[in-house]
């Protein structure tokens, strides 16, 4: 489309701004029903069980089972999780609140990348590193998206907190 013209212009830019905001409601609601989703499981004794592992080999967390049972600390992880989640959510009121979910989200999700290290999970029939298992590896490689959703729901937060410019260009 040749977007020198005027009217094809406005046309094109209302058309990519729709797709916009589709893609804003579709990444920050996304992400809420994902973690929420992973949250809500924690309450499980298979999802406490399924964790166990990861867990226990990381450093950043393995503390957690000294001090509770595995089922007690799954639950309070993914109660920690729901937090997030509703913080998240509610970001057309609350923006500032929102943006401490994000940043909640962002350390987890650090958190959980830091297991493909942590954890044994490299595929020996490969040849070890980098070919992930399925056990831990590809359960945790999605974790690399929604770190970066958690991030861009941290920008949105502040940017309507602090009614930022949408594009700093537009500035310039």
């Amino acid at each position: 489309m040749n977007t020198s013209n005027p009217e094809q212009a406005y046309v094109m830019a209302r058309r990519v701004a729709r797709i916009k905001l589709i893609a804003s409601l579709l990444l920050r609601y996304g992400l809420v029903v994902a973690i929420g989703w992973i949250g809500a499981m924690k309450a499980t004794h298979y999802e406490a069980l399924g964790i166990q592992p990861l867990i226990a080999h990381s450093p950043l967390l393995s503390w957690g089972y000294r001090i509770w049972s595995v089922d007690h600390f799954t639950m309070i992880v993914g109660a920690a999780e729901l937090v997030m989640v509703a913080l998240l959510a509610i970001r057309p009121w609350f923006p500032r609140a929102s943006a401490a979910g994000s940043l909640g989200a962002i350390c987890m999700f650090l958190t959980t990348l830091s297991f493909i290290i942590t954890t044994p999970g490299w595929e020996p029939s490969l040849g070890g590193f980098p070919a992930l298992s399925g056990g831990v590896g590809e359960f945790l490689i999605k974790d690399f998206v929604l770190l970066g959703a958690s991030f861009w729901t941290l920008a949105d937060s502040l940017q309507a907190a602090y009614s930022l410019p949408v594009d700093i260009r537009s500035n310039v």
